[in-house]
């Protein structure tokens, strides 16, 4: 019989399949970013859209989206901090994107591990 962690992960991977190229392909990339960055976190259908937590109970850390447009999020739940600078006390929580590519892909890993904490 299948784990909880394996059968969301299914999930996951069945709505990624599911979704039209060319999102299909920069989303299969997002999740393995994601499992590369924090290979402890779990992921899961949240919100009907792929999230990441550190266990099948435990709250959404990081989450991607494809809507209109693409995006990548942190939840509530995730280590967050004030960006600084000219930022202030802003706290960069989401990030849209249409493609990934070294640069981004390396500042989306950056983000999933802060996250996690």
């Amino acid at each position: 019989m299948a784990s909880k962690d394996d059968k969301n992960l299914k999930q996951v991977l069945d709505k990624i399949e599911g979704m039209d190229e060319p999102a299909r392909g920069v989303m299969r990339r997002m999740h393995d970013v994601i499992v590369a960055a924090a290979p402890e976190l779990k992921p899961r259908i949240w919100y009907g859209m792929p999230g990441y937590a550190k266990s099948a109970s435990s709250p959404v850390l990081v989450f991607f989206r494809n809507d209109e447009l693409m995006s990548l999020g942190v939840s509530e739940k995730a280590t967050l901090k004030p960006a600084g600078g000219k930022d202030g006390l802003l706290i960069p929580a989401a990030w849209y994107f249409q493609d990934l590519d070294d640069v981004t892909e390396q500042r989306v890993a950056e983000i999933v591990r802060a996250a996690v904490g």
